[in-house]
Parts: C-alpha cells; sequence; structure tokens
C-alpha cells in the first residue's frame, strides 16, 4: 500500500513538472536562490512582494508562477519560506546531487570547476575532461582532468547525465555528439556556437558575447536619447 501511495505521489509530481511552462522552470531558481536568502535572515513568511524583488521578476509573475507548484500562500500572512522553498527545490530536482562533467579544461572550463557556487544548488562537479595532453593529469581543486577518450566511461561508471562544453566553437558539435552517445541528456553550451541534439536532449545556450552586445545596445539606446534630450 506504501508503494502504491509513493508511486501515485511520484506521477504527480512528475506530471506537475511536465506542466510547468519553461518560462516558468526559467524563474524558479531564481525564487529558490531568494527564499535561501530570507530563510538564512530567519525570516519565516515572506509575500510575493519579497520574493518578486530579490528575484528581481514582478509579483504578479511569482504568484502566476507559484501556482503552478499548487502553492497560493496564505491571504494576511504570506508564504511559508522553508515549506516554500523545500516545494520549490523538490520541483527542479534539487532535492538530489547532480554530477556533471566539464568538457574542455581551458580558462572558463577551470573556471567553472573552480567555483564554489554550485554545492549549495545541488550541482557537483564531479568530472574534467579534456583532449590536450598537457592538461589531462593536473588538478582544478578537487578534480583531476581526464582525458576526453576516457569520457563514455566517466559518465557510464557515475552515471552523469549533465555536461558543459567549455571548448572552442569548432568542436562544440563533436563534443555535444559525444556527449549524447555516452548518454548524457542535458547539456550547458558555453561556446559561442548552436549545436544540434536529437529530441530528448536539453541544451542551455550561454554566450557572454551574444549578452554583452545586448547590454552596449541598451547603452546605445540610453546615448541617443540622451543626446536628443539635450538638443531639444
Amino acid at each position: 500500500m506504501n508503494l502504491l501511495r509513493t508511486d501515485a505521489l511520484e506521477g504527480a509530481l512528475t506530471r506537475r513538472r511536465e506542466q510547468i511552462p519553461s518560462a516558468t522552470v526559467a524563474r524558479l531558481p531564481l525564487y529558490l536562490r531568494a527564499l535561501s536568502e530570507l530563510a538564512d535572515r530567519g525570516v519565516a513568511t515572506c509575500s510575493s512582494e519579497h520574493v518578486a524583488t530579490a528575484a528581481g521578476v514582478s509579483s504578479a509573475n511569482v504568484r502566476k508562477d507559484l501556482s503552478h507548484l499548487g502553492s497560493y500562500g496564505t491571504r494576511g500572512v504570506g508564504y511559508d519560506v522553508q515549506q516554500l522553498r523545500d516545494r520549490i527545490a523538490e520541483a527542479i530536482g534539487q532535492t538530489q546531487n547532480w554530477d556533471v562533467i566539464i568538457v574542455g579544461s581551458g580558462h572558463l572550463g577551470s573556471a567553472l570547476a573552480a567555483y564554489q557556487g554550485f554545492g549549495n544548488r545541488g550541482i557537483h562537479i564531479a568530472a574534467v575532461v579534456d583532449e590536450d595532453p598537457k592538461l589531462v593529469g593536473t588538478s582544478l581543486g578537487d578534480v583531476r582532468v581526464q582525458s576526453v577518450a576516457d569520457m563514455p566511461q566517466i559518465i557510464a561508471e557515475q552515471g552523469i547525465l549533465i555536461g558543459i562544453i567549455a571548448t572552442p566553437p569548432d568542436a562544440a558539435q563533436s563534443v555535444a555528439d559525444a556527449l549524447v552517445a555516452a548518454g548524457v541528456t542535458s547539456i550547458l553550451n558555453f561556446a559561442p556556437t548552436l549545436v544540434q541534439v536529437p529530441d530528448g536532449v536539453d541544451v542551455r545556450q550561454v554566450d557572454v558575447a551574444v549578452e554583452l552586445q545586448i547590454l552596449a545596445y541598451h547603452e546605445q539606446r540610453k546615448a541617443t536619447a540622451t543626446v536628443g534630450g539635450d538638443a531639444s
């Protein structure tokens, strides 16, 4: 009976995750970070406005997003910080640690491997691989760089499902293909090029240059508006 109940609960949670819009999923980690900060300060309850301010979104977005988790808060009281934090953590799979492999141990890969902020968010850098023989065998914090030729075995033995591409753009597609072939089903791509993957594999693209160009565009608009205002 308990097994049946557990299966039913897991099935309900899976269906709930499938129904959460992509835009909401992208904001949930922001809410989780905000709630963790509130919990660390000893705050027991909060309003949607508190979460919105800390996450940098509108309170309307917060209320709509949290409704997808079945959390509506209590009128006049707000949300229980600890309870809501646990619910979001469960929804985005942060109730367990996820092993990650980084492909590329150059400046970017090294920085990612050394980043201390992953651990408290359920991310564990389990392996780093590189094709450069001069880098293989070196250490990045607690992780030793291994040969990219050993990547399929590493992924299989450790059950790794998430990979990070931190290579030059011309190598990104072949790396993505190798990751998928080895069993990785989610990829974070830092190479400034798009990669093609089969259905069922999720890819998130992080292109710092593009983000800076967007900021440059906004700065240009501000400068143009200022000049136009002075002229008038």
